[in-house]
């Protein structure tokens, strides 16, 4: 008998420091949200600096939308390729956007030493810093391509975020954001091949589903979007099909419109916030209002602060 009455205050004794709250609390799950207590952003981003950026701007901005923009700077002012932006025209048309680097040539960046690494992107960081008049602290792969001697080679050259075109098909927020990968291609993979319809409407309800999955979707969602503007060349079918999906994503108030960068810092901002033990005070020391949920309930932890959680 004593043994069971031993037994029992030893299980109602755990009982009740399982339901103690303070400690409850400690486990409690906190979400993160996007500015303004968005659930969801969006990233278009276009790589090299092709003429035809010129009539993908005036869209975005026809539609409110954000666009982040990888450029080879030492190729502007060319025809190599194709026709490259001049110099003097970036600062202007890029305003409101993002200038990003894409290496200053363009090579596979694998297959070059570590120091020719570290030339092409610091080259290309300075060059296009001149040009905008802003740090510049994101990166898009040259061809996409990256390895671990690629992302060790940039240690120190400032740059904060590198997109690949590994598309991923999913709306994660990346853990490693110098092996960023996409959403997806525009189009998906429509047009890749001329002359074939059947897998360009394939791939065009593929990329459709996906924005309205995007559309849909209760869970925070981060849908990233990237290609070329030169892809459109004269194709006003293109261009059409441009507009279109253009118009499915802007004017939503539950879309975050974001430069690569802004998310970056918005995120790192969010990860350095400061909790007590018991989930019940954080501090915000970063310069942006971060927003969060608790059990449902949203807080605005406002710049500079420390805030009271009650919940």
């Amino acid at each position: 008998m004593k043994k069971i009455t031993i037994l029992l205050l030893l299980i109602t004794g755990t009982s009740f420091s399982q339901i103690n709250p303070e400690i409850a609390k400690s486990a409690v799950n906190i979400e993160m949200l996007f500015p303004e207590g968005k659930s969801k952003a969006l990233i278009l981003s276009y790589d090299d600096g092709a003429k035809q950026d010129k009539k993908l701007v005036e869209l975005m901005n026809k539609y409110h939308l954000i666009g982040t923009f990888h450029l080879n700077s030492n190729k502007l002012g060319s025809d190599k390729d194709f026709n490259y932006l001049k110099k003097e025209e970036i600062k202007d048309l890029y305003k409101g956007h993002e200038v990003s680097v894409h290496s200053a040539n363009h090579p596979s960046l694998v297959v070059l030493s570590k120091i020719d690494i570290i030339y092409e992107i610091l080259d290309d960081r300075k060059e296009l810093e001149r040009l905008v008049g802003y740090p510049v602290r994101g990166m898009a792969y040259p061809f996409g391509n990256t390895d671990d001697k690629v992302i060790d080679a940039m240690d120190g050259l400032g740059i904060e975020y590198a997109r690949t075109v590994g598309d991923s098909y999913n709306f994660e927020i990346p853990k490693d954001f110098l092996r960023w990968f996409p959403t997806m291609h525009q189009f998906a993979k429509a047009y890749w091949e001329p002359n074939q319809p059947e897998k360009d409407n394939k791939e065009l309800e593929l990329f459709y589903k996906k924005i309205d999955d995007f559309l849909q979707t209760k869970e925070l969602a981060v849908l990233d979007i990237w290609g070329h503007s030169w892809e459109f060349g004269t194709d006003q079918n293109k261009w059409n099909e441009g507009e279109k999906f253009f118009k499915l994503l802007a004017n939503n108030k539950s879309i975050y419109y974001a430069k690569q960068i802004d998310l970056v810092d918005y995120i790192n901002a969010y990860r350095n916030l400061k909790f007590s033990v018991n989930k019940t005070s954080v501090t915000n020391n970063s310069k942006f209002d971060i927003y969060i949920k608790i059990n449902s309930v949203v807080f605005n932890v406002l710049a500079g602060s420390t805030m009271i959680l009650n919940y």
